[in-house]
């Protein structure tokens, strides 16, 4: 018995939601999409209940706008299982070793459950810790409620369920926008979480707003010295409690570079094989994996930090100090201070997060420069080569790639003229462009990501959420106008196989 057979009755149980079996008007789907979105902000301000206030640590620090989760909140995973699960699959389906083919019905049912079951699993490990190891979410010694009376274990065991529902919850919200609203559940929680630091840091009527740290340099409670100095430009130019202006400027470059590279694109002309006259163009575009590989990466990097943030809270050391193993200093594997990588292989490893992680010259970082140096080397490779290959495992994982796209060309009828209309012709056509294109775009979106986390974005998000935020919106409004389109058209969402 294979493991297919051995694991169907379990896979094919996972509740699921059900697929539209109809057309889903337009409308219908912007009230989903808004509902759902509507759903994630009121959780995210649901706090864990039992959690000692002002004693956690946000163990995901920087990466929370990528993970699109709220520290504190009962969707304090975020959508980090989720994209951990996606991994595992990828890794898996890239290997061949899964075993399963999406074309057939019965795969894809198992494919989805196998899909749900790893989110559980990766919500259960990574809550377990959060809870029950270090000083991460600190639970109440006692807690009352409703006449019941809970000890410090009885209180973990409450802020660990709250963790898991609220990573369920998100699963299946994902799953909802999915089927009935416009776009994924995913990109729609990632634009919500990057907006929200964004509109915070321009409008935040404290210290670390933009323009509340520009009202004050302009009645001198901020006192930028002489703009010759290194000090007063440096306060101008980067610091958060300065005017912040490379940071603007970074921001607004993404935005412009983004758009800009989702409007690259080499078009291939396609004409249809019956209708005379029927014409189109299928575009590669520059980002043809789009910018969600770049999730993966950036959610690896945090599944490892997460790894050392553990080891050290273990041993004794208490996120201060080596990582201590078996009653062993293991400096070379990781020191911490604040519980912070300051040194070791952790460190080494640990992304460029803002300009304070790497400009020596103008804060004590605490390191030599080149530790600092090799620190950003290994960001730079581990972005730009991460981005390509993931970008790889994506195209291929979701029907993106040569094979899968000369079979759908063909399906619908079209064909690219001076060719014949052969799967096997269409595939070497587009064999010349989609792998190339996908190792180039997805090279560049991780050198665009470290670059934005290097020179630093207003409100502190981090390069790839704001690189995710502005893909993400941007599809989401080609999307929309593709949808606003069909609805107008009836005859072309037969075409494209809509159904009624």
């Amino acid at each position: 018995m294979g493991w297919k057979e051995a694991a169907e009755p379990v896979l094919t149980r996972m509740p699921t939601v059900r697929r539209p079996e109809g057309h889903v008007p337009f409308k219908r789907k912007l009230t989903w999409s808004a509902g759902i979105l509507v759903l994630y902000f009121f959780l995210t301000n649901i706090a864990l209940l039992g959690v000692q206030s002002g004693g956690a640590t946000d163990l995901f620090g920087q990466f929370r706008s990528v993970l699109a989760g709220e520290q504190g909140s009962i969707l304090h995973v975020g959508i980090g299982p989720i994209v951990t699960a996606s991994i595992v699959l990828q890794l898996l389906g890239g290997a061949n070793l899964l075993g399963l083919d999406t074309d057939d019905p019965r795969d894809q049912v198992l494919y989805q459950g196998l899909q749900k079951l790893l989110v559980v699993i990766m919500t259960v490990l990574t809550a377990l810790p959060m809870v029950f190891a270090g000083d991460f979410l600190p639970a109440m010694q006692s807690l009352s409620l409703g006449g019941l009376e809970f000890n410090q274990t009885q209180v973990q065991a409450l802020i660990f369920a709250q963790i898991f529902i609220g990573g369920i919850l998100l699963l299946y919200m994902d799953e909802v926008v999915s089927k009935w609203g416009v776009g994924s559940g995913i990109g729609l929680f990632i634009i919500a979480s990057v907006s929200q630091s964004l509109v915070t840091g321009f409008l935040r009527p404290t210290q670390g707003g933009f323009f509340y740290n520009w009202y004050q340099i302009f009645t001198g409670e901020i006192q930028v010295g002489s703009l010759v100095s290194s000090d007063g430009l440096m306060t101008l130019l980067v610091t958060d409690q300065g005017g912040q202006l490379i940071a603007l400027l970074t921001t607004l470059l993404i935005f412009g570079i983004v758009v800009y590279a989702e409007s690259v694109r080499v078009e291939i002309p396609l004409s249809h094989a019956r209708v005379k006259g029927a014409r189109g163009r299928f575009p590669v575009k520059l980002i043809y994996a789009s910018v969600l590989p770049m999730i993966l990466v950036r959610a690896l990097q945090a599944n490892l930090q997460f790894i050392g943030q553990i080891l050290a809270m273990q041993g004794g050391a208490n996120g201060e100090g080596p990582i201590q193993l078996f009653g062993q200093e293991l400096a070379w594997l990781g020191t911490y201070s604040n519980g912070q990588p300051d040194g070791g292989f952790f460190y080494y490893v640990a992304p460029i997060y803002s300009p304070r992680d790497w400009m020596w010259f103008t804060a004590d970082v605490g390191q030599e420069a080149w530790q600092v140096l090799i620190r950003m080397s290994i960001d730079v490779v581990f972005m730009v080569v991460g981005g390509a290959v993931f970008a790889i495992f994506w195209v291929e994982t979701t029907d993106m790639g040569p094979e899968a796209t000369a079979k759908q060309i063909q399906n619908s009828g079209m064909q690219i003229p001076g060719f014949r209309q052969n799967v096997g012709v269409i595939e070497k056509v587009m064999e010349r462009y989609i792998p190339q294109v996908t190792v180039i775009g997805g090279a560049l979106v991780g050198l665009l990501a470290v670059w934005a986390n290097m020179l630093g974005t207003i409100g502190g998000v981090t390069g790839t959420g704001l690189l995710l935020a502005v893909s993400i919106t941007y599809k989401l409004y080609e999307e929309i106008a593709e949808e606003q389109m069909m609805e107008m058209h009836p005859m072309m969402r037969e075409m494209f196989g809509g159904g009624d």
